[in-house]
């Protein structure tokens, strides 16, 4: 039997994996490369709402089965490509039966599309006994997507690069998180293109965020939660800012959008605050997508 953080139950020819969301401390962009991606600076998160995924060996082939969601279960979808990578980079002659449990919302700014890869990919190295090391896991996930060297990883961490570079940081500490995503739609090349064309608003302070996480001081990190690409996409969907403004007058210590959005997260001080968040934003949107959590530590035992 072989664990690991994230895996739920192995076998020698079945693993249940869990595949947890992101949130954005801090999201700052430096500029665009020659490359055309985006030179960025975030502190990121894991959380504990999630995905599951069942793998199975195969004889050979990919299947994929999603439920809860209507994504495509065919070679455009990340988990198919990344069970792809593995059996071409490894020489794999067996397949995989993949089955995709969907919880985190699409398109939410929480990863959920990263983390099933990421998932995908530790889940066959331990299934197929591979011994991949994590930062090979990496190199191969940062050729599907930006943030799934960050889903490998987990945690909390600074992000750099167009996102694939990571370096650990101290936990931040257990807390209780609500996410609640409105019923719009936000592209991030959108977003990106917008704030190309002309942001004027606050910048975050990384070096006191991570200060702050170092110290387990949470009011001081709550206060420095910052993401440039929020303005961006408030100044579009204002329901973002409505969100935020009801989570604190439910008591969050401190609200904002995560990633491009339009997902809205809270830090709550404790549960019973975080249930009151979460019932403040179901009573003012009913088409709202709201989840409790709590932050993801790799450190901890």
């Amino acid at each position: 039997m072989y664990f690991f953080k994230g895996v739920g139950t192995v076998s020698s020819d079945k693993i249940e994996i869990l595949a947890n969301a992101k949130i954005n401390l801090t999201l700052d962009i430096l500029g665009k490369r020659e490359d055309g991606y985006h030179e960025v600076a975030m502190v990121m998160q894991e959380v504990s709402l999630h995905d599951t995924l069942y793998l199975e060996r195969l004889d050979a082939g990919i299947e994929l089965e999603i439920m809860g969601s209507e994504l495509a279960p065919d070679k455009s979808n990340l988990c198919y490509r990344a069970a792809e990578l593995i059996i071409e980079e490894c020489g794999l002659t067996e397949g995989v039966r993949i089955k995709l449990q969907k919880r985190i919302p699409l398109a939410a700014g929480l990863a959920g599309g990263s983390a099933d890869a990421a998932a995908v990919l530790k889940g066959m190295n331990q299934l197929y006994q591979l011994k991949l090391s994590e930062e090979k896991l990496c190199q191969l996930g940062a050729r599907l997507g930006s943030d799934i060297p960050f889903c490998i990883m987990g945690g909390t961490m600074l992000s750099t690069g167009r996102g694939e570079l990571l370096e650990r940081l101290p936990d931040f500490p257990e807390v209780d998180i609500v996410l609640a995503k409105p019923k719009v739609g936000v592209s991030t090349a959108w977003a990106y293109n917008t704030y190309d064309a002309g942001y004027e608003g606050p910048h975050p302070d990384n070096k006191a965020m991570i200060q702050a996480i170092g110290q387990g001081d949470i009011a001081a990190a709550s206060k420095l939660l910052c993401n440039v690409l929020e303005r961006v996409t408030i100044n579009e969907h204002a329901i973002i800012d409505q969100y935020k403004n009801k989570m604190l007058e439910a008591g969050a210590l401190a609200s904002m959008m995560s990633g491009s959005g339009p997902t809205v997260f809270g830090i709550a001080p404790n549960e019973a605050v975080a249930d009151r968040m979460a019932a403040a934003i179901r009573h003012f949107d009913s088409e709202a997508a709201v989840f409790t959590a709590k932050t993801v530590g790799r450190n901890r035992g």
